[in-house]
């Protein structure tokens, strides 16, 4: 069973030092080095570790598909009028 690491100040001497402890267990409450009043930190904690396989968007592609299969796909190009339409901006030379 892994037990998580806390991390503890003192509030004296400020000696800061790691615990490794039962989640149900009570914090310390005294310092190893002067016996002074210990505060428990906030840590962030260990990250989330990937392993195998899954991670990856190239992991999930479907590689019995062949091109031939799937439709082509479609793009709208713009009609020639449609350039003639469009208004000439003239600068004025004033």
């Amino acid at each position: 069973m892994n037990m998580p690491t806390y991390d503890y100040k003192c509030t004296v001497c400020n000696h800061t030092f790691e615990m490794f402890q039962p989640m149900i267990a009570n914090p310390i409450k005294d310092c190893p080095e002067c016996r002074g009043v210990v505060k428990r930190l906030i840590g962030a904690g260990a990250g989330p570790i990937f392993k195998g396989s899954g991670f990856y968007q190239t992991d999930y592609k479907n590689k019995s598909v062949s091109s031939a299969n799937s439709s082509p796909v479609k793009t709208a190009k713009p009609k020639s009028s449609d350039k003639e339409k469009k208004p000439s901006i003239k600068k004025s030379t004033e």
